[in-house]
């Protein structure tokens, strides 16, 4: 076993730290143009989806996950 890295890809799912302001991108682009060149969508009008601002985890959730990197 050896130490890649950070994780840049998985499940599909492309993953992007800014460390200059501490978030986190999840990126799905590749696999929904795949999806869409499949079904013959390609050209479709886009329309962006983000997450409301004010969106935060729950404090269990933040408990569990500070477990798990202990356990880690």
């Amino acid at each position: 076993m050896k130490d890649l890295g950070a994780t840049k890809k998985i499940l599909g799912i492309e993953i992007h730290k800014d460390q200059n302001i501490d978030k986190l991108y999840l990126s799905q682009m590749k696999y929904l143009k795949k999806v869409l060149k499949r079904f013959g969508m390609q050209d479709c009008k886009l329309v962006s989806t983000p997450l409301i601002a004010h969106f935060r985890l729950p404090l269990s959730l933040l408990l569990e996950i500070e477990e798990e990197k202990e356990h880690m």
